[in-house]
C-alpha cells in the first residue's frame, strides 16, 4: 500500500538552483535547510520568486474490487498515430502502443535509473535506514519489480472504480489502454498477498505520475510499502489477538512522546471492518502497526538530528514528538497518518491502517488479516539530507553524489547536503487563449475548457526543457465577458542545477515551449 496520495489518493512526494554562480555561505545553507523543511509542510507551495536583474524577461504577450478489468475514461487528447512510436522498449521489454500512449521520451529515459538501488544515493540510503527496522526473518524485500504493469494490477485489483480520476490520461502515463507505468507500489500488493511467501514484506520501487512542475514534484519518484500479515489457520488456537500481542511484545520500545487521542476505531470517522474483524483483533493489529512505525520514524529522525548536530555547532536539539491522526485511505480501515513535530512544525510522514479484507479475499487468502503502510522515499530523504529541490536526486553531478559516498555501508556517516553553487532563476511568462469552439446555434466562440488539463501543459514544458525548469505556476486567468473565451498566464522559472543559465538559453527553451503548447494543446498565444 503506497503512502499518502495512494493510500489517500496518492503518496507523499519528495523534493536544487541557476544564474550567476556564487559560493554558499552559512546563511545560504541555513536558508536551504529551511526551504527543505518548508516544502514538506502540509499544503505548502513555493511562492513566486522575482526575476534576477541579470535575467531579462521575454515579453508577457499580453499578460470494484475484483479481478475483472475496467476500462478507464476515454482519452481527452488522444495521441495521433503520426506522433507516437508503434512500439517502445522499457528495461529490455518491448510494448505496443495505441492511442492511449502519452509517455514522453524524457520519462521513458528514467525507467532504468532506479535510484533506490543506486549505491550511496540518498534515496537508496533512506531505503536502507527504513529496512533496518524491519527484520528480514519476517519482512521479505522486493526491490526490483518492473515499472510496467496492467490496469488490472494498478487499479482493478485494488478496487479503483472505473471513473476514478487516477485512471485518467491527465494523471497517469499509459503505454496502451491496458498497460501503464505504475502509479504506486500497491500495484504489486495482490500478487504478494496471493503468493503468501512471508509474514511480511517491503516493496521499494520507482512510480510515475503526471503532475505539476515545482521543487517538490517530479514525474518519477520512489515509494516504499510494507505489510504484516497473520493467518487464522496458523496461529495457536486460531487466536489472532493473542498471536499479535505476542509479536508486539517482541518489538523494542522507545521513549518518544506519542500523542494518540482518538479511539482505535470510530463508526463514522474511522470504521472497523466489523463483518471481518472483531474489535479486539483490529485493536491488536493497530497496536502492532503503530509500534512498528514509531520505531521506524524514531530511527529516521534520530539520524537526522545527529547529522544536524555533527555539522552545525549551534544546533539546538528538541525532543521528538509523534502523533497519530485519523485518516481515510481506500485500502485500509481503520486508517491513520503519522506526523512528526520537526523544526517547529508538524510534518506528515506516512499513511497506514488495517488492510481491507477484500484485498485478502480477492487474493484467495480470506483467512489472513494484517496491516499495511506507505511512505515516499524522496520526502524522507529531503528531511534526512536537507535537499531543497527534488531535481537534485536525479542529478549525475559528482558535486552532489560524492557527498554521500560510504554512507550506505556506515549510516553513522550520514550528513546533510551542502549546496555547491547557486544559480539564479530566469522566469518567463506565457499567455494564451484556450482552444475555442462555436456555441450551438450561434457564432460566439467559447472556450472548450474540457480539452485543457494543467498536467498536459506541465508535460509539454517538461518534454521541452526537462530539468532546466524549476517551477510552472498559474499567475493569472480570466474569461472574456463577451466571447466567453478563457485566457491563462503561466510563469515558467528556468534554473539549471549545474551551470549558469544565460538569458538567451532560457529564451530558446521558452520559444520551444510556446510552440509546443500550440502544436500539442491547440492554444492561441497572446
Amino acid at each position: 500500500m503506497a503512502g499518502p496520495r495512494v493510500l489517500a489518493a496518492n503518496v507523499m512526494r519528495a523534493v536544487p538552483r541557476i544564474g550567476a554562480r556564487s559560493h554558499v555561505t552559512a546563511s545560504a545553507s541555513a536558508s536551504a535547510s529551511a526551504t527543505a523543511s518548508t516544502l514538506l509542510r502540509r499544503g505548502t507551495r513555493l511562492s513566486l520568486t522575482r526575476a534576477p536583474s541579470h535575467c531579462l524577461r521575454v515579453a508577457s504577450y499580453s499578460s470494484s474490487a475484483g479481478g475483472a478489468a475496467s476500462s478507464p475514461p476515454p482519452p481527452s487528447t488522444p495521441t495521433s498515430n503520426s506522433s507516437r512510436p508503434a512500439t517502445i522498449e522499457v528495461n529490455g521489454k518491448t510494448y505496443t502502443t495505441d492511442e492511449w500512449y502519452n509517455v514522453p521520451q524524457t520519462v521513458l529515459a528514467l525507467t532504468s535509473r532506479k535510484l533506490h538501488l543506486q549505491k550511496d544515493h540518498p534515496v537508496a540510503i533512506t531505503r536502507r535506514i527504513i529496512e533496518s527496522k524491519f527484520p528480514t526473518a519476517t519482512y521479505k524485500r522486493y526491490n526490483e519489480f518492473d515499472p510496467v504493469v496492467s490496469t488490472i494490477e494498478n487499479f482493478d485489483s485494488l478496487g479503483f472504480p472505473p471513473d476514478h480520476p487516477g485512471r485518467a490520461r491527465s494523471d497517469t502515463y499509459y503505454i496502451n489502454k491496458t498497460t501503464l507505468l505504475r502509479t504506486h507500489t500497491s500495484a504489486h500488493e495482490a500478487e504478494l498477498f496471493r503468493a503468501s511467501a512471508s509474514d511480511g514484506y517491503l516493496i521499494s520501487a520507482d512510480v510515475y505520475r503526471r503532475d505539476e512542475v515545482d521543487r517538490s514534484h517530479y514525474p518519477v519518484f520512489h515509494q516504499m510499502e510494507g505489510a504484516r500479515v497473520w493467518d487464522r489457520t496458523k496461529v495457536p488456537n486460531g487466536d489472532i489477538v493473542a498471536a499479535v500481542y505476542a509479536d508486539l511484545a517482541k518489538l523494542p520500545t522507545h521513549d518518544v512522546k506519542v500523542e494518540d487521542p482518538n479511539p482505535p476505531h470510530h463508526p463514522e470517522r474511522n470504521p472497523l471492518q466489523s463483518e471481518h474483524h472483531s474489535a479486539e483483533e483490529a485493536e491488536a493489529i493497530a497496536a502492532h502497526l503503530k509500534r512498528s512505525l514509531e520505531l521506524m520514524v524514531v530511527e529516521i529522525f534520530t539520524r537526522a538530528k545527529q547529522a544536524a548536530a555533527r555539522q552545525d555547532p549551534n544546533y539546538v536539539d528538541e525532543p521528538l514528538r509523534v502523533r497519530w491522526i485519523e485518516a481515510y485511505f481506500p485500502f485500509t480501515s481503520p486508517s491513520w497518518e503519522l506526523e512528526v513535530y520537526y523544526q517547529g512544525d508538524w510534518l506528515e510522514v506516512l499513511g497506514c491502517g488495517v488492510s481491507k479484507q477484500e484485498l485478502f479475499i480477492n487474493a484467495d487468502q480470506p483467512q489472513q488479516l494484517g496491516w499495511a503502510f506507505g511512505i515516499g522515499l524522496e520526502r524522507i530523504a529531503m528531511l534526512l539530507f536537507q535537499v531543497p529541490d527534488i531535481r537534485l536526486f536525479w542529478s549525475k553531478d559528482e558535486r552532489f553524489l560524492s557527498q554521500f559516498t560510504g554512507v550506505q555501508d556506515n549510516l553513522d556517516k550520514l550528513k546533510r547536503f551542502k549546496s555547491f553553487s547557486k544559480y539564479p532563476a530566469c522566469p518567463k511568462d506565457v499567455s494564451f487563449w484556450l482552444r475555442s469552439t462555436s456555441a450551438a446555434g450561434g457564432n460566439t466562440a467559447v472556450a472548450n475548457v474540457h480539452d485543457f488539463h494543467e498536467n498536459d501543459l506541465m508535460e509539454v514544458v517538461r518534454d521541452v526543457a526537462g530539468d532546466v525548469v524549476e517551477t510552472v505556476q498559474l499567475i493569472d486567468q480570466f474569461t472574456h465577458p463577451k466571447t466567453g473565451r478563457k485566457s491563462m498566464c503561466y510563469r515558467i522559472t528556468y534554473r539549471s542545477l549545474e551551470k549558469t543559465l544565460t538569458n538567451q538559453e532560457a529564451v530558446d527553451f521558452h520559444e520551444r515551449v510556446r510552440k509546443g503548447l500550440v502544436e500539442k494543446l491547440g492554444v492561441e498565444l497572446r
